[in-house]
């Protein structure tokens, strides 16, 4: 019986989604595509589901798109139809809560793109990433050329595009791209520890300010501010000073137990 492509675990709360092609490092395979934009779908009709983890087996994330498979399959690229039923970016951009991206090895072109789709990237120090898209000849379409720049700044985001060099983990790390760099055999413990801190928040904010952070981002800072204003009277207006006062107090406790 062939291995599936992607494996689902569910524990809680908590989604984790492994890539699950070791011998091609996680290569995207139109199958492979299609699989992680139903189980994006699926999962956002999953109200029992608060955050998602999205990692790799073996020894790398994710390779980029399966070039074997676009070699032999005759329609080529378009094998992939990755603006169609196989548009990941979509699936994830609809998922309306946390992503959290173990970065367990090389997350090259269209890998380092699905990385960059998550919410809060945590890097093994096996971590690498690569942008090979000028050195294959192919333009990108998950958004590498607009949200690199964002995030690193253009100098750092260009020099990655046009010599498609690696970054190391330590580097990520130090230009803002990763949240932090744990030791390889500690990383889904890193990143479920993480996921259940967010799960013991209000469910409901952490998606507001998910979206309040992302529409942000493709907006004017003037017109962000405004948004956060009209959502903030929106929201705040049903949460009454009794409720607020029980959650400072479990916040305190937990501020206690942390110390």
């Amino acid at each position: 019986m062939e291995e599936p492509q992607l494996l689902l675990e569910k524990d809680g709360a908590i989604a984790t989604l492994t890539l699950n092609r070791p011998e091609v490092m996680n290569a995207l395979s139109p199958q492979l595509l299609g699989e992680l934009c139903s189980a994006f779908k699926a999962l956002q009709a999953d109200r029992e589901i608060l955050v998602v983890l999205l990692t790799g087996n073996g020894r790398a994330f994710c390779a980029g798109l399966d070039l074997k498979a676009m070699e032999t399959h005759p329609g080529g690229l378009d094998a992939f139809a990755i603006h169609g039923d196989n548009d990941v970016a979509r699936a994830m951009a609809d998922f309306d809560r946390p992503v959290i991206v173990g970065v367990n090895g090389v997350a090259a072109t269209g890998g380092f793109e699905l990385a960059l789709m998550g919410d809060i990237l945590i890097a093994s120090e096996n971590a690498r990433f690569a942008d090979t898209h000028c050195r294959v000849g192919l333009a990108p379409g998950w958004g590498l050329s607009q949200k690199l720049s964002r995030l690193i700044g253009p100098s750092r985001a260009k020099e990655a595009h046009f010599t498609g060099n690696f970054i190391s983990a330590e580097q990520a790390a130090e230009w803002g791209m990763v949240s932090r760099v744990v030791a390889a055999d500690n990383l889904l413990a890193e990143c479920r520890k993480v996921a259940q801190d967010i799960t013991s928040c209000v469910p409901a904010t952490v998606k507001v300010y998910k979206k309040l952070v992302d529409d942000g981002l493709g907006s004017t800072f003037a017109a962000g501010m405004e948004m956060e204003k009209l959502v903030m009277g929106y929201v705040n207006k049903g949460v009454s000073g009794d409720t607020i006062g029980q959650r400072r107090k479990g916040v305190q406790e937990r501020g206690k137990s942390q110390v």
